[in-house]
């Protein structure tokens, strides 16, 4: 029986968020707080997105590509897995010509876009005798149903920005990348976890391929990273002020997918690699 005082406050919220609405600017402080106090739906709630890096191991070829290919195939067995795909080396070299050209970061955006498409079918075609298939942008509305029949899919992790992706305070290089767009993904579709797969343990004090002095970091929170300067060292920044402005997704892990086992870990709520919490 559905409880009368729920279904009158519901309604008035309902109400009262309907009239500010027509009344209001979309930016009034007083229509921003009602909304806020609505209902947020969970669509996925009991699937994880993963995101496998572009440079860190898909360029990596076979030998990086193939056990983790593995790995996913198994583990999706047990766990709902949204996989989304980085751009890489190809994008990075894309980039400098296309800055170089003087083109703008929403040109960029597109061409970065084209290599983690890329990376996404490779990773389709590998994953295809699993029963996994790769979608594209439109494909996300049929999510649920690779989901529920196969337990796993594969999307290219470059968010559809294009030519509307927001330009970069300094430089031309898009800021919302694929580490953003997985994020995304997760955050808007209610996911319970995000992983991402990388060639490192985790995050460091420094970049440890170039420092031996670094110190690794097991759990932090976004405000510790950002006043000690590590905000951009592992992940995107603007990963960063996402997460901390998140609804479902409170908190990321970092793991070495070089490292057999530790996505399986991950997926299993291992605290693998590197956890970095909104608060």
């Amino acid at each position: 029986m559905v409880n009368p005082t729920a279904a009158n406050s519901t309604t008035h919220s309902t109400a009262e968020l309907e009239a500010l609405l027509m009344q209001r600017p979309l930016t009034d402080a007083e229509l921003q707080a009602t909304a806020e106090a609505a209902a947020n739906f969970r669509i996925l709630p009991d699937a994880t997105v993963i995101k496998i890096g572009g440079q860190s191991v898909i360029d990596r070829g076979r030998s990086a590509v193939y056990p983790l290919v593995d790995e996913i195939a198994a583990a999706r067995k047990a766990h709902k897995l949204l996989i989304g795909t980085g751009a890489g080396t190809r994008a990075r070299h894309l980039y400098s010509i296309a800055a170089g050209l003087g083109l703008p970061a929403g040109v960029l955006s597109q061409l970065g876009a084209s290599v983690a498409d890329q990376n996404a079918a490779m990773l389709g075609q590998l994953l295809a005798k699993h029963g996994v298939s790769a979608v594209d942008g439109a494909g996300l509305s049929v999510v649920p149903l690779y989901l529920a029949e196969v337990n796993a899919v594969v999307f290219s992790g470059m968010p559809p920005y294009t030519l509307w992706m927001r330009p970069p305070a300094n430089g031309v290089i898009p800021p919302y990348r694929t580490d953003a767009g997985c994020f995304l993904v997760a955050e808007q579709f209610g996911c319970k976890r995000m992983i991402y797969v990388k060639d490192e343990n985790g995050l460091y004090t420094a970049n440890p391929k170039t420092s031996k002095d670094a110190t690794f970091i097991p759990k932090i929170s976004v405000e510790e990273m950002k006043a000690k300067g590590l905000q951009d060292s592992i992940l995107e920044f603007p990963v960063l002020d996402l997460l901390k402005a998140a609804r479902h997704v409170r908190e990321v892990q970092i793991v070495n997918g070089l490292v057999p086992g530790n996505l399986t870990r991950a997926l299993a709520g291992e605290h693998v690699g590197t956890i970095i919490t909104a608060s």
